[in-house]
């Protein structure tokens, strides 16, 4: 047995043996979805880790006093994250101009109920594995920011704490910007924090036009 099967089966135990509610109880003994474990699998786990703050089935509230279930919902200390597993053929290929306006209205609820809110198409899950785990560290550093390493010097946190809160690559002179010095001592630091192996050279053929993102 792997470590995320060991993981994902104790992961899975526990939430429904501290679950109460009994309709998210009854979803959670059906098994979650092929496209939910595959993302857990290939995308989330080997990035992060863990599964902890996770929990599957999420129940929420709409408008109309209904409930609606949530893949995952990641809240550390409280905080609300979703994420949605989308597959091609049900919101894509079928999908009616009452579901469309339905799964709009699904997302603008979550977001004035204040949730952050990441789908993940299924295709994308299996062809680009490695993009969809950079989406998971930025999406995971909207959370976490704030949690760095404590040997880094207080410039290397805050470039770190920056390339987590962005959904992109970014530029030695985005950096430069944000920690209000040259743009010299910004590629040098970029330098020395992927020859330590906090960040990667994102694209560019010349140093100057190099961009960077967090290591997957």
């Amino acid at each position: 047995m792997s470590r995320f099967e060991q993981q994902y089966g104790e992961w899975v135990a526990s939430n429904m043996e501290n679950e109460n509610n009994h309709r998210r109880k009854e979803l959670l003994g059906k098994g979650l979805g092929h496209g939910t474990v595959e993302f857990l699998r290939t995308v989330w786990f080997p990035v992060i880790g863990n599964l902890d703050h996770l929990f599957p089935e999420w129940e929420v509230r709409d408008f109309n006093n209904g409930y609606r279930y949530l893949d995952l919902a990641y809240m550390p200390g409280g905080v609300k994250g979703g994420i949605e597993i989308q597959g091609y053929g049900p919101h894509a290929r079928d999908l009616d101009v009452r579901r469309f306006k339905d799964l709009c209205r699904r997302h603008c609820l979550l977001a004035l109920d204040g949730w952050t809110f990441l789908p993940v198409a299924y295709p994308s899950i299996v062809e680009e594995p490695k993009q969809c785990q950079q989406l998971v560290l930025s999406f995971v550093g909207k959370f976490t920011a704030t949690d760095v390493p404590s040997t880094l010097t207080w410039m290397e946190a805050e470039t770190l704490r920056f390339a987590r809160r962005l959904l992109r690559t970014f530029t030695p002179l985005e950096l430069a910007q944000h920690l209000k010095v040259s743009d010299k001592h910004a590629r040098r630091l970029l330098h020395e924090m992927v020859e330590h192996q906090l960040l990667d050279v994102a694209g560019g053929g010349r140093q100057r036009y190099r961009t960077y993102q967090l290591r997957v």
